[in-house]
């Protein structure tokens, strides 16, 4: 079955930190665009953190550069968000997401695109 499971959220006070992760099923992660998106309560879904498996090309929302990290686990087959000196505008559902390093190409089971279920991320004190 094809799918991405991410784990690692909760609460969490302000200044504190979380790490999540995905792991994918069904497929492997070579030559792939890594991502991690939220969507906060009432707002639209926004673009986090992105990483190329192969070059490991990274990018960062300009909100969370310099306190978040994205990186894969090459061993574990899994795709991690380190956040470090959360705020209370980080509170939101996190997604990642998988797609081919070339646009327009399945990744998996005729889908272009494969989105976990989402994480819930609870910054407050």
């Amino acid at each position: 079955q094809v799918a991405l499971a991410e784990s690692g959220g909760g609460l969490v006070q302000p200044g504190g930190s979380l790490r999540l992760s995905c792991a994918p099923s069904g497929f492997f992660l070579s030559r792939k665009r890594i991502s991690w998106y939220r969507q906060a309560p009432g707002k639209e879904r926004e673009l986090v953190a992105m990483i190329t498996s192969m070059g490991r090309n990274t990018n960062y929302a300009d909100s969370v550069r310099g306190r978040f990290t994205i990186s894969i686990d090459n061993a574990k087959n899994t795709i991690n968000l380190q956040m470090n000196t959360l705020k209370p505008e980080d509170t939101a559902v996190y997604y990642c997401k998988v797609e081919d390093i070339v646009p327009g190409i399945v990744v998996a089971d005729g889908k272009l695109e494969i989105w976990g279920q989402g994480t819930l991320v609870t910054v407050s004190s």
